[in-house]
């Protein structure tokens, strides 16, 4: 079936078979958080982006097989509710932006910064910090050598604009120039993304309404 990245709590999950990468999308918890579960083709080795409710969903979905990794992309409590259960069903090594690690209360094994890859059996992960939202947000880019790239954006960015700035304008300037040289600037209109809430979008589809998000400042 032809994967849409529309996902409901208490729904089933929604499959992107790539061909080096599987991508499987479900939604958990009160505030309809997107959680990823990438497996490697080759090497069946399975990573969670953000473990962030219902750990027996989030364990269904990851099976028998486990996972050897879990990415927590912010600081922000809704992002972690399962982190530590879900660690501790499967042994996964922890991973998180170097400056929000001190904010989730598991430990975080390995902190990430700007441009470290993190792997997956044969697939690599670009990690690319955007400060703004919180001050130690990841963003991960599959560029897949066999299509167009994948971003898993966190709560930085969403369709219609980029993540939650509480009206600081320092947070959001920061969040949309980072948002822009990092992503905008350096990936192609035919970028998936797949957001921490809510459905996914494109870079083509978000690109023309940037001057529009900088004139409304949020």
């Amino acid at each position: 079936m032809t994967y849409s990245g529309e996902v409901t709590v208490g729904g089933p999950a929604d499959v992107h078979e790539l061909k080096d990468l599987m991508i499987t999308k479900i939604a958990v918890g009160p505030m309809d958080n997107n959680a990823y579960l990438l497996r490697c083709r080759a090497t069946d080795e399975q990573l969670l982006i953000d473990a962030a409710s219902d750990a027996e969903t989030l364990l269904g979905m990851i099976g028998d097989d486990g996972i050897a990794s879990v990415v927590t992309t912010h600081r922000h409590g809704d992002h972690w509710q399962a982190l530590a259960e879900v660690v501790a069903a499967t042994g996964a090594r922890t991973y998180a932006g170097r400056e929000d690690a001190a904010g989730i209360p598991v430990t975080t094994d390995v902190a990430v910064d700007d441009g470290d890859v993190i792997r997956v059996g044969q697939v690599e992960l670009t990690a690319r910090h955007l400060v703004g939202h919180t001050p130690g947000s990841i963003a991960l880019v599959y560029d897949d050598p066999h299509g167009h790239p994948h971003v898993f954006t966190g709560d930085c960015l969403f369709p219609g604009g980029v993540g939650n700035t509480r009206k600081d304008a320092e947070a959001f300037a920061s969040l949309i120039h980072d948002v822009e040289t990092k992503i905008f600037d350096v990936l192609p209109d035919e970028t998936w993304v797949y957001p921490g809430h809510g459905n996914d979008t494109s870079l083509g589809t978000e690109r023309p309404h940037l001057p529009e998000w900088h004139a409304r400042g949020w």
